[in-house]
């Protein structure tokens, strides 16, 4: 087990290496001068000229590579330049919101999910499995933030159960965080509920159908002992794959819900450093979400292994 981590190890750190190299040259190809943009057009050269000093942009691309991922070494992402701010310090403020949000959403999915998955791949061909998989049909086509946008017309702007958006700041108490979290979440949560029971029935599908299932009921297990005793912990594999997915795109893709609901988040923070043209913060940000879902992978993998020891020497 020792080694298997060792190599997943080596192999985060070489992602994380090629995502900055990709990340960094990605924006030194979109034009405009951020100090530019900053001090408007009718900024004096020698002004304009001391403000890319001031900002490091005068150096070469391979000189602000560089100082960029020795920064990051040592946990130093550098200043904003709009809000004139250490970049680390808007990311562990944004990241109170994103990252609550993120975590409400897939306990949603999963809470969602895992019943109707298997209540569908126990009853499959029934009348209860086409409904489950007629909803998640219906869940998958249905793009989050229109969801969102219904949810705020009738929770919100109708029947006045939630706030349409905004976040009081968890120093107001736990229950009014969680409460302006639950519509977005929810949101979020729908889409993702809907694959991952689609992915759970197939994966409970496809283990009740081997031999060794078939060995169980032989023995005289049901139907049900077997899938609870031998089927469901096989069939986690793929389920595992798929919520190590959606914790990474809960995290890192909540831009348009964050949007949505005026949530003060990561995703609406890269919003606003784009807008803004503050590339230092937009390539910093970028990477910690990079960052945070090759380590979530990680973790899956490791998961892997737990599950089914025979994957630790295949890789």
């Amino acid at each position: 087990m020792l080694r298997y981590a060792l190599r997943r190890l080596i192999s985060l750190g070489v992602t994380l290496l090629v995502a900055s190299l990709v990340i960094f040259l990605a924006l030194e190809v979109v034009p405009g001068d951020p100090a530019a943009y900053m001090l408007g057009v009718n900024a004096r050269p020698d002004t304009l000229a001391a403000l890319r000093a001031e900002l490091g942009l005068d150096q070469t691309p391979p000189a602000r590579y560089a100082a960029w991922v020795a920064g990051m070494l040592t946990g130093d992402l550098g200043l904003s330049y709009t809000y004139r701010t250490p970049v680390v310090d808007m990311i562990v403020e944004r990241l109170q919101v994103s990252l609550p949000l993120a975590v409400y959403a897939l306990a949603l999915s999963t809470l969602i999910a895992f019943p109707a998955g298997i209540w569908a791949a126990a009853r499959r061909g029934s009348v209860v499995d086409v409904v489950v998989m007629g909803v998640t049909q219906l869940g998958v086509a249905i793009p989050n933030f229109w969801f969102a946008m219904l949810m705020v017309l009738v929770f919100s702007i109708n029947l006045r159960w939630f706030s349409a958006g905004g976040f009081p700041g968890w120093e107001a108490g736990v229950g009014p965080g969680l409460k302006a979290l639950t519509l977005p979440a929810v949101a979020l949560a729908l889409p993702q509920a809907s694959i991952l029971a689609r992915i759970m029935r197939s994966a409970l599908i496809e283990t009740l159908s081997e031999d060794y299932i078939r060995t169980a009921r032989a023995k005289g297990l049901s139907r049900g002992q077997a899938l609870w005793r031998h089927a469901l912990r096989n069939a986690m594999i793929p389920v595992l794959t798929i919520i190590g997915l959606q914790f990474s795109f809960l995290l890192a893709g909540v831009i348009i819900i964050e949007n949505v609901f005026f949530l003060p988040g990561l995703g609406r923070l890269v919003f606003q450093a784009i807008a803004a043209r503050d590339l230092i913060a937009v390539e910093s940000v970028v990477m910690f979400l990079v960052f945070a879902v090759v380590v979530v992978n990680f973790a899956v993998d490791l998961a892997y292994a737990w599950v089914d020891p025979r994957l630790r020497g295949r890789r």
